[in-house]
This record gives structure tokens, C-alpha cells and sequence, in this order.
């Protein structure tokens, strides 16, 4: 059990029959009335963001999670199969409940969060970037970089993005996974 004076960022509560993440709280002393905190908290299964006000010093179930890199190995009609490297498991993880899904390749790393009194996984979450290989895009002009312009490309996993006019086929990019955009040329 926990107490309003114990949140943090990123802290995991089970609230309505749902489990949250707290993604921002702020206490609050006015000068007349009671303390209270508000909190904005993210649910688990749905992504949804709701906003909630609780008194000071009321108690809430703190859920113990656990971080742990995970290997992606293939797709199958279980799902996603990922592996710990250190114990050598494999689970399957769902397509909904994995951060930047059309951006995954095999042998990639991702971060499982799992609830860790029951052992069970959560979410998964890609890097915030990773680097990709553009396997179509039409062909760009040599020294169009002065305009913003952004054309359509597709990336080996499949995803569609806009990218400069100057990225061409088989260059190597880097795209943020959070909300799909071209971040640079890869090094």
C-alpha cells in the first residue's frame, strides 16, 4: 500500500479495477480546505489518459513492475515471440499491447514491462529510434534540401513514412518509433 505522498512518475496503481501509470501528479495545499493531489494516469490495456483528483493521504495498491530486454524472434498466429537472452524464455506477446509494432524487425530489442507479483506482460516498448532500411521511395533530386517537402518511402518492416526528397532506396534511416517520423540519416 501506498500514500498520495508516495507518487512518482512513472509509479504503477491499481484504480478502478484497471491499472495506471501515473504520467504527471502535483500536490496542491490551498489556503483554505484539505491537500489533495492531481494526477493524470495513463491505463495499461487501452493507452487512454484520464485525469483524477485524490485527497492527501488516501491509500492506493501499488503495482510492482519489472523492466526486463526482450529479443524479438518471429510472428506467428500466437502473436509476437520474444526472448529473454539471459534465461532463454520465449512468451508471446499480442500485437495491441506492443509500442511502435509496425517498426519491428527480427533480432531487435525491446523493453517488456511486466506486472511482477503475477508475471504478466504489460506492455513492450521499442527504442525511441531505431534505424531502418528504405526499400521504396521515388527517386529524389540531388541538392533539394533548402524545402521541407516530404515524400512517401517504405521501410523494410513493411511501415510507410514521409521522408526528405533527398532520401533515396537502400539508404539507411533513423525513425522515431513514438510517432513515426524520419529523424535523421543513419550513420
Amino acid at each position: 500500500m501506498a500514500t498520495t505522498a508516495d507518487f512518482r512518475n512513472g509509479m504503477c496503481i491499481e484504480y478502478n479495477n484497471g491499472l495506471y501509470f501515473i504520467t504527471e501528479f502535483l500536490h496542491v495545499k490551498p489556503g483554505k480546505g484539505a491537500a489533495f493531489v492531481r494526477t493524470k494516469l495513463k491505463n495499461v490495456e487501452t493507452g487512454r489518459v484520464i485525469e483524477n483528483t485524490f485527497n492527501s493521504g488516501v491509500k492506493v495498491n501499488e503495482v510492482r513492475v519489472e523492466r526486463r530486454p526482450y529479443q524479438f524472434l518471429f510472428k506467428d498466429d500466437m502473436g509476437y515471440n520474444f526472448m529473454n537472452n539471459e534465461t532463454y524464455e520465449q512468451i508471446p506477446i499480442e500485437e495491441g499491447r506492443i509500442n511502435g509494432v509496425r517498426f519491428l524487425k527480427e533480432g531487435d530489442m525491446v523493453e517488456v514491462v511486466m506486472n511482477a507479483d503475477t508475471e504478466t506482460v504489460l506492455f513492450a516498448d521499442l527504442p525511441t529510434n531505431v534505424i531502418l532500411e528504405v526499400v521504396y521511395t521515388e527517386p529524389g533530386l540531388k541538392g533539394d534540401t533548402a524545402t521541407n517537402t516530404l515524400k512517401p518511402a517504405k521501410l523494410e518492416t513493411g511501415a510507410e513514412i514521409r521522408v526528405p526528397l533527398f532520401i533515396e532506396e537502400g539508404e539507411k534511416i533513423k525513425v522515431n518509433t513514438v510517432d513515426g517520423s524520419y529523424v535523421e540519416r543513419a550513420k
